[in-house]
């Protein structure tokens, strides 16, 4: 029983280090799950500003229309 308890000891000082780590990785998870949804929400948004830009490219006069087709 003295080899079974020798092998145990070192072992049982895990038990709190292991629950900690566990709450930390559970800490980090939760981050990086915020992170995901912030860079998801900003890649629509810069979707959304590039479509508009292109529409109001579009839509807005070119210099050569302003003057009516000659060159300043």
């Amino acid at each position: 029983m003295q080899e079974l308890g020798r092998i145990q000891a070192p072992w049982s000082g895990l038990d709190m280090p292991a629950g900690e780590l566990a709450k930390q990785l559970q800490g980090v998870q939760g981050g990086r799950e915020e992170l995901l949804i912030a860079e998801r929400a900003l890649n629509r948004l810069a979707e959304q500003d590039r479509a508009a830009a292109e529409a109001a490219a579009a839509v807005a006069p070119t210099p050569a229309r302003v003057a009516g087709g000659r060159s300043c």
